[in-house]
């Protein structure tokens, strides 16, 4: 379990589901304007920031070639870093090709699986959330294609200009891939990454279970001691999470 100390006065910091460039580069703009504002008052306080996956609507990093754009984000990200205060990037179901660009240029660890934290004396169990739980299933089969390496080795063989634009395409009309088919909560019985929450819960205890991936803002008990939260998207709620040290809230920013 990874430690983070967060001083008297300093927050963490967590987001996920921006979705940049969709539906297109610029209608996606004035999003990641506002996205890096809200990175540019967050870093006055923050202890550290954690980015919960599809930041991108489509992230493929070839040997030597990464998407065009997001310079504001990247740049923003990197004089962060550059500050001293760590980021931490867990890979969502629109971005998990992602292979050393942010280790190496940015200095921003990239996990691919949910790992633990403990944030003072909190602890926390944090990822993005796709293919967890017990639903899901049409895309937990999409999944083991995406990270099949085979096919991972076809797709670099098409020329960017090609790959990036069939990708996109698809990211943005696939119902499965981008989740609009259940962007309304079902209810806690049928939350299926509530039900996963709850089983994690049953084999360790854990103060947050913090997750991405639905696009809804969140907030559910799962015990006496235990919370579930979802962190909604910065497309249609721009809701984000903050620990004070002692206790995580959702909050929403408005610029």
């Amino acid at each position: 379990m990874k430690s983070i100390s967060v001083p008297i006065g300093k927050k963490v910091y967590f987001a996920s589901d921006n979705h940049l460039g969709a539906p297109t580069q610029e209608q996606s703009l004035p999003r990641e304007k506002k996205f890096v504002a809200w990175l540019d008052e967050v870093k006055e306080d923050a202890a550290a920031i954690f980015l919960l996956g599809d930041l991108f609507d489509f992230w493929f990093e070839y040997k030597t070639v990464v998407p065009k754009g997001f310079t504001r984000t990247l740049g923003k990200l990197a004089e962060i870093t550059d500050s001293g205060i760590p980021i931490f990037y867990f890979v969502g179901n629109h971005d998990l090709w992602m292979n050393g660009y942010f280790e190496n240029e940015l200095n921003i660890p990239v996990y691919h699986t949910p790992q633990q934290f403990k944030i003072n004396s909190t602890t926390f169990f944090i990822g993005h959330g796709d293919g967890l739980g017990p639903g899901d299933k049409g895309y937990k089969r999409m999944k083991k294609l995406f990270t099949n390496r085979m096919a991972q080795w076809c797709f670099r063989w098409l020329h960017p200009d090609m790959g990036v634009k069939l990708a996109q395409y698809f990211s943005v009309n696939n119902k499965l891939l981008s989740g609009e088919e259940d962007i309304h909560f079902l209810g806690e019985n049928k939350e299926w990454l509530v039900q996963y929450a709850k089983r994690k819960l049953k084999e360790k205890h854990c103060d947050y279970f913090v997750f991405g991936h639905r696009h809804l803002p969140l907030e559910i008990t799962l015990s006496a001691t235990s919370s579930y939260i979802n962190l909604g998207d910065w497309i249609s709620y721009y809701t984000y999470g903050v620990f004070d040290g002692t206790k995580l809230s959702l909050e929403t920013y408005v610029h």
